[in-house]
């Protein structure tokens, strides 16, 4: 299963996709510009979850997709 996450950088200014918790693939200006982009991929790449971090970056929640 892929694994993709949404989190803030270290100031909050700006909100990364990862994929399997390695570095950023790709960087946004607002939280639901890089939930959108994490679910697109996450659609293409099923099963796969998407874990979603506050600007504190304390898991918020988890989505998943199956086929």
């Amino acid at each position: 299963m892929k694994e993709y996450s949404v989190v803030p950088n270290k100031d909050s200014s700006a909100w990364m996709v990862k994929i399997e918790d390695i570095s950023p693939v790709h960087s946004y200006n607002t939280k639901m510009e890089a939930i959108d982009k994490a679910k697109e991929l996450a659609v293409e790449e099923k099963p796969s979850k998407i874990s979603l971090y506050d600007g504190n970056q304390e898991l918020e929640e988890v989505l998943t997709f199956t086929s």
